[in-house]
């Protein structure tokens, strides 16, 4: 029988060695290092070769399910982490408040500078929610989620189709699913159907209306005549992306991997939240992490350790490396690693080794953030498997070039990543 395992998914922690010295190379961290020099190692694209993914299909994909099969786009999801219902023929949408230049509707920052407090985004989605649509017939539910995001929720008299291409400039939409651009568009987008639909026209028109009556509502809005006085950047637009209708049709985590017992998932993200009450796993929620990394990373190992008495595997998603991916910081990108590593990684692997039935702890990515680019990109992530059991193969630490000498080779689709972790853990002595 596997044993059990603990799934650890190091957000966005992945970098370019073509670009440079990656955060995982310039990184203190023993505890990897040590999973990746006496495990079996290799490296993986998280979607298929030459994706940029997003992290909601790439998460859904190294869980194990391909999304060109299962993937109901990111909107949904986000939905199912707030505790929104979408019911038939609505449609949802992740969105972000922004930043945009008045007059000529220049984005300056997608992400309202990282500085939008939670109570501020309430505020400012309350003042949304509810809104009207086209004469009264169609309705925008609203909630805040987690800093700069959101989630919409559109319905309407008549059905509503999530084929519809997305505001956000940042991300373009291939089918349901979206991909990063290196260089995008500095102003938001109309949102256009992408097929000879009426229910697509009909969706996109709504959507072009909600974007529009944001502007307006939020220009003056309290929050943001605050945020003016102290000189901070104005959350007073609205950007949507990958709208999605009523996910079904995916087959159970437990059932779907074939486990002997229940799978758990420690997760702070909304996004992830969904996912994982799509897929029917137990749910420990986290609040996003802020202040001391010590007591946030020894808080997500308690519950981690807690649910692994109970449960086959445990899927532990942290956001910590992504955000100085994206901005470019490469030096905090890497003390986020190590912090991880500190109080996270380290004790986690010495609670293993004193069981009298050690676990396994698989360690990845959802995706690369290459800090020169300030964006995800389509590289591969390492990816390392470790149990005490196992003989450990050329690899000396876990950096994207070491990993890339392992045994496991180059898992070309993410949803094939878990199938071969268990194959490995299948042989442990």
């Amino acid at each position: 029988m596997v044993p059990r395992v603990v799934y650890l998914v190091l957000d966005g922690a992945a970098g370019s060695p073509r670009l440079g010295a990656t955060a995982l190379m310039r990184a203190r961290k023993p505890g990897l290092d040590r999973i990746a020099r006496e495990g079996v190692c290799g490296l993986a694209y998280t979607i298929a070769r030459g994706v940029a993914p997003e992290s909601d299909a790439a998460v859904l994909s190294i869980l194990g399910y391909d999304p060109d099969k299962y993937y109901p786009g990111r909107g949904p999801l986000e939905a199912l982490g707030a505790g929104m219902e979408l019911g038939e023929g609505q449609i949802a949408l992740r969105g972000n408040f922004a930043t945009v230049e008045p007059g000529t509707g220049r984005i300056l920052d997608r992400r309202v500078g990282r500085s939008l407090g939670d109570e501020e985004g309430r505020e400012l989605a309350a003042t949304l929610d509810g809104m009207e649509l086209d004469s009264g017939r169609g309705r925008a539910r609203v909630r805040h989620t987690v800093s700069h995001r959101l989630v919409v929720v559109m319905e309407h008299e008549q059905p509503l189709s999530p084929l519809i291409t997305n505001t956000d400039p940042a991300y373009e939409r291939r089918g349901l699913l979206s991909e990063a651009l290196p260089n995008p568009p500095s102003t938001i987008q109309e949102a256009r159907p992408m097929v000879e639909d009426p229910r697509a026209t009909l969706a996109a028109r709504l959507v072009n209306e909600f974007t529009k009556k944001a502007l307006e509502l939020l220009r003056d809005h309290p929050v943001n005549l605050r945020r003016r006085s102290r000189g901070l950047l104005e959350a007073n637009a609205v950007l949507l992306r990958d709208a999605g209708a009523r996910p079904e049709g995916l087959p159970p985590f437990r059932e779907h991997h074939g486990l002997w017992g229940p799978a758990t998932a420690v997760v702070e993200m909304p996004v992830e939240k969904g996912i994982a009450r799509l897929l029917g796993m137990e749910v420990v929620e986290l609040e996003p992490p802020r202040g001391d990394p010590g007591e946030v990373y020894r808080e997500r190992l308690a519950r981690t350790l807690e649910a692994l008495r109970k449960s086959a595997l445990v899927y532990v998603h942290l956001k910590g490396p992504d955000e100085p991916g994206h901005d470019g910081d490469t030096n905090a990108k890497s003390r986020v690693i190590g912090d991880i590593d500190k109080h996270f990684v380290r004790p986690l692997l010495e609670e293993s080794l004193k069981n009298g039935e050690p676990f396994a702890v698989v360690v990845t990515s959802d995706h690369a953030t290459p800090c020169p680019l300030k964006a995800h990109s389509g590289d591969p992530v390492p990816l390392a498997v470790w149990h005490p059991g196992l003989k450990g193969d050329s690899a000396q630490g876990f950096t994207e070039e070491e990993c890339a000498r392992g045994s496991l080779g180059v898992v070309e689709r993410g949803h094939e990543i878990l199938t071969r972790v268990m194959d490995v853990l299948s042989r442990v002595g």
